[in-house]
């Protein structure tokens, strides 16, 4: 057996345990928040959970990693809740969770879901938290795109990428948590995240995303996936910002499409011309009207 039948058996046996599982991922990623609000509730005023973690970029624990994300989630889902499809919740998170396990980091307990928003734009918070727009959702054309978009937000995630932002503008003190003042309250949260597609990400330089742009070609590749998938969508996104007003708030938080396909054909070079991945647009969820 070849290496990509190989990878391709993988990734059908491991989405397939994921479809009979049963799982309600919808429910599974609220009832992690309800339970992050319950702990932060039962800890001491002043202290982060687990103590004082972290001590530098470098020093924050998977723990405090994870319950800052938690809370940043929270409030996005507050402010632009989850399409109401439970089929396609499943669908993202067993591909979404297929693409992680390939990373150095497949113990994070990743959550994925897909937002109620027209813009164009996918983005994480740290501990493994990450989403898509159902705008960006419907411009995908087959499985292979949506790992490849799943899987550059995994690189920022794997990278912490916005744990580095949020310490950085001071959004995190040094005792790892996220300032109760700017993003505990209701209404400061509303500001932080805007329409949910700033979350986070509004600072991330074009050094951070080049860099998940590769990340997201290797973590696709070995997930079995078409390693040219990820460049088609940034090519679509690139065609669909001339013609519609709702990708423009993606280039407040990601370089130009154009710029970024130039810097990742250079970084792929030849490598990839003999990778037979596969795109599986049969087995692509087909969003309802």
């Amino acid at each position: 057996m070849t290496r990509a039948m190989k990878w391709l058996w993988l990734v059908v046996l491991a989405l397939c345990c994921g479809a009979a599982s049963g799982l309600d991922f919808e429910q599974e990623l609220k009832k992690a928040l309800k339970e992050g609000v319950q702990q932060k509730s039962a800890a001491p005023s002043g202290e982060a959970q687990g103590g004082n973690l972290l001590s530098g970029l470098g020093g924050v624990s998977q723990e405090e990693e994870i319950a800052i994300g938690r809370q940043i989630a929270g409030n996005l889902v507050g402010a632009s809740p989850l399409v109401k499809d439970k089929r396609l919740q499943k669908y993202v998170n067993n591909v979404g969770r297929w693409v992680a396990s390939q990373s150095e980091r497949p113990d994070l307990p990743w959550h994925f879901g897909v937002i109620e928003s027209n813009d164009v734009n996918a983005f994480a918070a740290p501990g493994g938290y990450i989403f898509l727009t159902r705008g960006l959702y419907r411009l995908l054309a087959n499985e292979a795109e949506l790992a490849g978009v799943l899987a550059h937000e995994a690189g920022h995630v794997i990278r912490q990428h916005h744990l580095k932002i949020l310490q950085q503008s001071r959004l995190v003190d040094m005792g790892g948590k996220l300032i109760a003042k700017q993003v505990g309250d209701n209404n400061a949260a509303q500001k932080l995240i805007g329409s949910g597609a700033e979350v986070v990400a509004r600072s991330l330089d074009k050094g951070a995303e080049f860099e998940a742009d590769r990340i997201a070609v290797v973590l696709s590749t070995r997930a079995g996936y078409d390693a040219f998938a990820f460049p088609e969508v940034l090519q679509q996104i690139g065609h669909f910002a001339k013609d519609d007003g709702n990708v423009a708030l993606l280039f407040k938080t990601h370089p130009h499409p154009d710029d970024r396909l130039e810097k990742l054909g250079l970084a792929m070079g030849d490598r990839f011309d003999t990778v037979k991945g596969q795109t599986l647009e049969k087995r692509f969820y087909h969003l309802k009207p």
